[in-house]
C-alpha cells in the first residue's frame, strides 16, 4: 500500500515546521505555500524555501492573489466602512485557506492537507468534531468556527495535542533554530501598519470626519473616521474629562462616533445572524452553551432563544462588556466547537 500524501500549509514558521516534521515520520509531505496581500511576501517567501529545502520537501506556491482580494479585503473594506468590526481571519480560513488553497493542494495529488492549526479533529460515527487545542493559551478553534462540515474531509491538526513549549524543543531537536518566538500576524496584510492607516492609505476617500455624541445627542468631540474605532475603545477619542469615555457604536446615517461610560458597555442579550453549525446536530432552543463573542473572551454561559432562519438571540447569565458587531459568537460545549453567528 502507497503513504499516505499530505500537504502541509507552510508558511515559514514554528508550527507549520513542527507539523511537517511530524507527518514526515508516517506520509509523504509536500509543502505549499499561499500567496496573498502580504507585503513581506518575498522575505517570507525566502524563509519558507529555506525551511522546505531543510525539511527535504517540495514545495509549491499557490497565487491566490485574485480571490483574497474579492473574499476577504473586499469583506474587511465594507465592513469597516459599515460601522463594523469584521474578522477577516474566519472568513479566509473558510473561503481561501480550507477552501481555494485546499482545492488545489487536493487537486495536485495529495490525500489530505494538514495545517499548524493548536485545535484536534476527533473522528466517530456521527462525523468530525473539532475541539479546542490542550494548549489553552495557543488554541485557534475559535477562527476555525466557519468553516463548512466538508471541509474537515481531508485536514489534519497534527499540533492539537501539544503546548507551544514543546513545539520549540521538537523543531530545535531537528536542528531548527532562530523561530525567535515570532508569531504569525493577526492580519497577514496590515504589515506594521494599524488597521485605521491601512484604510486610510487605500481608500482615502473614505476618511470622512464627524462628531463624537453621546447617546443623548450631545456632541463631545470630533472623529476621524469611523473606520479607526471599535466598540469599547478608549485611546484616541481626545474628550478630556475626570472619567474615561469608550466607543459604543457608529451611526454611519450621521457619520457620528457615539460614546457612553464604562458601567453602560454591558449587555446581557445580543442579537446573531448566519447561525452556522458544525456538527450534524442543529442547535437547540433555549438550551445553554459557552460563547465566546471574540477571541481574547474565554466565554459565557449563555442560552438560545428566538432562534429562526439562522438568526437568535443570545441571554448571558452575566452581563458582557463590549460586545462588537460584525464580530462572531463561538459556541461551545465543554471544548468542541459547535458552531457560530455574526453579532448584529
Amino acid at each position: 500500500m502507497n503513504p499516505q500524501k499530505i500537504g502541509i500549509a507552510m508558511s515559514g514558521g514554528v508550527d507549520s515546521t513542527a507539523a511537517a516534521l511530524i507527518l514526515k515520520e508516517m506520509a509523504v509531505v509536500k509543502g505549499f505555500f499561499m500567496r496573498l496581500s502580504q507585503p513581506d511576501y518575498d522575505e517570507q517567501l525566502e524563509k519558507v524555501t529555506a525551511v522546505a529545502d531543510q525539511l527535504g520537501i517540495d514545495l509549491e506556491i499557490v497565487d491566490l492573489r485574485a480571490s483574497f482580494q474579492q473574499k476577504v479585503l473586499d469583506y474587511f473594506r465594507e465592513s469597516y466602512f459599515s460601522g463594523l468590526t469584521p474578522n477577516p481571519c474566519m472568513v479566509c480560513n473558510r473561503e481561501i485557506k480550507f477552501g481555494l488553497f485546499q482545492e488545489a493542494i487536493l487537486g495536485a495529488g495529495m490525500d489530505a492537507m494538514a495545517t499548524g492549526h493548536y485545535v484536534q479533529l476527533i473522528k466517530d460515527s456521527t462525523g468530525n468534531h473539532l475541539h479546542q487545542g490542550v494548549d489553552p493559551l495557543k488554541d485557534q478553534s475559535y477562527f476555525l468556527a466557519r468553516l463548512q462540515r466538508e471541509q474537515l474531509e481531508k485536514v489534519i491538526f497534527p499540533l492539537g495535542q501539544f503546548h507551544k513549549k514543546d513545539i520549540y524543543t521538537l523543531v530545535g531537536e531537528h536542528g531548527f533554530h532562530g523561530f525567535g518566538g515570532t508569531e504569525s500576524q493577526d492580519v497577514c496584510f496590515f504589515g506594521d501598519v494599524t488597521v485605521g492607516d491601512y484604510l486610510a492609505a487605500h481608500y482615502p476617500a473614505q476618511v470622512q470626519p464627524g462628531p463624537i455624541v453621546t447617546e443623548n445627542g450631545k456632541t463631545l468631540g470630533q472623529h476621524q473616521g469611523l473606520f479607526r474605532y471599535t466598540v469599547g475603545q478608549r485611546r484616541g477619542l481626545g474628550i478630556p474629562d475626570s472619567t474615561p469615555w469608550y466607543v459604543a457604536g457608529m451611526d454611519t446615517n450621521t457619520n457620528s462616533l457615539i460614546v457612553c461610560k464604562d458601567e453602560e458597555l454591558y449587555n446581557k442579550r445580543i442579537q446573531i445572524k448566519g447561525l452556522h453549525w458544525l456538527p450534524m446536530t442543529p442547535p437547540q432552543q433555549n438550551k445553554k452553551y459557552t460563547v465566546r463573542i471574540r477571541y481574547s473572551h474565554r466565554g459565557s454561559s449563555a442560552k438560545i432563544e428566538n432562534l429562526e432562519n439562522h438568526t437568535a438571540t443570545l441571554l448571558f447569565d452575566q452581563p458582557q462588556r463590549a460586545v462588537t458587531p460584525g464580530q462572531f459568537a463561538v459556541f461551545y460545549t465543554d471544548t468542541e466547537l459547535l458552531g457560530s453567528g455574526i453579532i448584529l
